[in-house]
């Protein structure tokens, strides 16, 4: 899995790294890119040793978007390309039973704002960015761009930035919870492969059936939640890796968690 024209890969510590790597168009989002990362996210959820996965980006910035020059790229219509090729990427983190995380510098443009917002943590430089730049080209957000924005922004706030194609800054993501943490632009790798490394520590079950609660709860009723939990709590609790880290607990020792 390392022969890819737009991507270099990596895993270490039960930690895969996938960076967008055309940094001479600000890593704009290609056809090529799209059909590699498909490739690459599919392999990954297959791959019982990888717990967690960083993505990131070669060069001055995360993502210019979609790479315009392309035009549709073979389909008649853009709803097309992007069912057929943005929307299983991003559906494909969603449903992930691996913890995504995304580290971002520089600019964040468009539908790579909603890659790396559909990522479930975020690390941001303190010098990048996210630009909704979708009604300056007279398009909408999408890539599911409004689902995030609208969850952390409220309406009123969202619909301003996107009619203004306003630039939100890490500070103000940060603020409005669309990332965890912001650093040093110089210490964002290091950083997120840190905090990446000490989650992959972590209990594997608890972390995919934990972050599929949490997926759902804006489409569920408090009772669906609540149900939702108790189900999947059975399943943790019966887990090999509950019953040893109880036991670590008591033995007041640090827990290892295989994923069973």
């Amino acid at each position: 899995m390392d022969n890819f024209e737009t991507l270099t890969y990596g895993v270490e510590n039960r930690v895969a790294t996938i960076a967008l790597n055309r940094p001479k168009t600000l890593n704009a989002i290609n056809q090529t890119m799209r059909r590699e990362l498909n490739q690459l996210i599919a392999a990954i959820e297959q791959d019982q040793a990888i717990r967690i996965v960083v993505i990131r980006a070669a060069g001055r910035g995360f993502s210019a978007g979609t790479d315009l020059s392309e035009g549709l790229a073979g389909y008649s219509t853009i709803d097309e390309q992007i069912q057929q090729e943005y929307k299983p990427i991003l559906m494909a983190i969603a449903q992930s039973s691996k913890l995504y995380i995304a580290a971002i510098q520089g600019a964040c443009v468009g539908i790579g704002a909603a890659l790396a917002m559909s990522c479930d943590l975020a690390v941001m430089a303190d010098d990048a960015y996210l630009y909704l730049a979708f009604a300056s080209l007279g398009l909408v957000p999408d890539g599911g761009m409004s689902h995030h924005l609208v969850n952390a922004l409220g309406y009123k706030k969202a619909l301003q930035l996107f009619a203004e194609a306003a630039k939100l800054s890490a500070a103000e993501c940060e603020k409005y919870g669309l990332i965890n943490k912001r650093v040093a632009s110089d210490a964002l790798e290091s950083q997120t492969q840190i905090w990446a490394q000490a989650l992959a520590k972590g209990a594997p079950l608890s972390q995919q059936f934990g972050k599929h609660i949490l997926r759902n709860v804006h489409t569920s009723s408090f009772e669906q939640t609540l149900d939702l939990e108790s189900k999947l709590q059975t399943t943790c609790s019966t887990s090999q890796d509950s019953q040893n880290a109880i036991m670590a607990f008591f033995d007041k020792k640090e827990a290892e968690f295989i994923g069973r």
